[in-house]
């Protein structure tokens, strides 16, 4: 997109140890370097980060998905990109490393702006952690294209906890969204009508707030049908 024309680009994928995927304790660890073909394909991820492997099937095409990778994906945060709000829906735990070491950030800390997040100068991610889902735990993801593998008009990825139920949007704003008012309703027409109420989404090249607006709420029907039905 020609965003930056850096003087020197340095190759990372001959670095093993910023790839794969390990389940320990409850937690699921995904090396920066793992494509999302890898994801896509992995039992593990489908079992214990069920959102993630659908995300992925919905990542472009499978060239890209052959070499496309998690880290760069979230160091990019693109708003139009389906991990960012996989990530912070689901509260993971993203690794930065540097001269300094290894720091954690909060997925709900991570993104700053368009394309802008936490990773410093010197830095880079490193690893995502997961923590796997529940046995009565749910979760959900939608988005809506012109094509299969374009960005999205707008996209959705919904969790549903015993304790809380998150709902983030993306391809509404500058960063994923996360609709707190709609995703602390207790019905599904109030959490419409608080959708209406707190988000504006930003009107692209081919379609209108207004259209975006209704999409989304198109999209939350559909998110809260699937996470009420039973484990």
């Amino acid at each position: 997109m020609r965003l930056s024309a850096p003087e020197l680009l340095v190759d990372i994928n001959g670095l093993p140890s910023l790839r794969g995927i390990s389940l320990e304790q409850g937690v699921v660890r995904i090396g920066a370097l793992t494509t999302h073909s890898e994801i896509e394909a992995d039992e593990r991820i489908a079992k214990h980060v069920p959102m993630l492997a659908d995300a992925a099937r919905h990542v472009a095409h499978p060239a890209i998905r052959n070499r496309g990778t998690l880290g760069g994906s979230l160091a990019l945060a693109d708003p139009a990109a389906e991990y960012p709000a996989c990530v912070l829906a689901l509260k993971a735990s993203i690794f930065v490393t540097g001269k300094k070491g290894e720091r954690m950030v909060p997925a709900g800390e991570f993104f700053r702006g368009l394309f802008e997040t936490a990773v410093g100068p010197g830095e880079m991610v490193t690893a995502v952690e997961f923590k796997a889902i529940g046995k009565d735990e749910r979760s959900a993801f939608l988005e809506l294209t012109r094509r299969h593998g374009d960005y999205a008009i707008v996209g959705l990825a919904a969790h549903k906890a015993a304790c809380e139920s998150r709902f983030v949007f993306f391809g509404v704003a500058s960063v994923p969204f996360h609709a707190k008012q709609a995703s602390q309703a207790a019905s599904l027409p109030e959490s419409l009508e608080n959708l209406k109420r707190e988000l504006e989404p930003a009107a692209d090249l081919y379609h209108t707030s207004k259209t975006k607006l209704h999409l989304a709420g198109v999209l939350l029907e559909r998110a809260w049908n699937t996470l009420s039905k039973p484990p």
